[in-house]
């Protein structure tokens, strides 16, 4: 039983960071139509300023998050502008091999300014400790990381769902030409959305430091991570990212806790078999 509750507990802990990151990615590839390879870098780069800021500059760890999201939408706000806005509508090939370069960019400027080593964020005290159910002490980061993701998925199914930049952003997804016309500023909306994307992935790449440890190569390391969970989900679906986030993290768990010695054997074995029965994710649209 105690087994069990540690699996179930790391399980969820886990597919909520790997949700937290990996929901920027499904917008910016669902919503934007673009293939951002670089996602996983952006994670990377708020991990690297927390680190430096929690560790180097002594800020508390709120402060730390704080300074790592802003941080990372001031690097992304004027990537997007200069190269992202050429790749809008662009064929997937032509995303990918700029993604892919923008990716290679950033590790190489991130090990030059905080060098090749594994960085760390420090927990508060409030965050090191552990809950006492009575039958069960259960880790208080695991906890803080499970909260973190569900206040995410709610607040963006509110944001586009049920807000005005919402409307304006699907609007811009279905007929871009259509919503321009109608007064529709695009490419703020875009911008908007590219930063609240890259904001999420700052965020949880400090939040899931404890699980996905920041590295030199930590964007090379996680991509087809990030790319598996918004392809399982379904592009551009929320509560499909959130449940292929938990679903994978179960069985990834599982089978490290169970038979470490088979590695991700049988994360990508259920990644095969879902999209053999659900070629477009589990929530995925087809195309109109």
């Amino acid at each position: 039983m105690q087994t069990v509750l540690s699996i179930a507990i790391d399980a969820l802990a886990y597919g909520m960071v790997l949700f937290v990151i990996s929901i920027g990615l499904s917008v910016t590839m669902g919503l934007m139509r673009v293939v951002n390879l670089a996602h996983g870098a952006f994670a990377m780069i708020g991990g690297y300023i927390a680190s430096y800021a929690a560790r180097d500059l002594g800020l508390a760890y709120g402060f730390a998050i704080l300074l790592a999201i802003f941080g990372t939408i001031a690097i992304a706000v004027p990537i997007e502008r200069l190269l992202y806005r050429r790749i809008y509508g662009a064929p997937e090939l032509t995303q990918v091999l700029m993604t892919i370069g923008i990716t290679f960019c950033i590790i190489g400027i991130a090990n030059y300014v905080f060098g090749p080593t594994l960085k760390t964020v420090p927990l508060p005290s409030e965050l090191q400790g552990s809950v006492d159910l009575g039958f069960r002490a259960i880790a208080t980061h695991r906890i803080f990381a499970i909260l973190c993701g569900l206040a995410v998925a709610a607040g963006l199914w509110y944001a586009i769902e049920k807000t005005a930049f919402g409307v304006k952003l699907r609007a811009s997804v279905d007929n871009a030409a259509m919503a321009a016309a109608l007064g529709v500023r695009t490419e703020i909306v875009y911008a908007v959305s590219f930063a609240v994307a890259v904001g999420l992935a700052a965020f949880g790449g400090v939040v899931g430091a404890e699980l996905l440890p920041v590295e030199p190569y930590y964007a090379l390391r996680y991509m087809v991570t990030f790319l598996v969970v918004v392809s399982v989900g379904g592009a551009g679906s929320i509560p499909g990212a959130l449940i292929a986030c938990l679903l994978l993290g179960a069985i990834d768990t599982t089978g490290r806790y169970l038979m470490p010695e088979f590695g991700e054997f049988f994360f990508y074995l259920a990644v095969i078999a879902i999209i053999c029965i659900y070629p477009r994710g589990l929530a995925g649209r087809a195309k109109g």
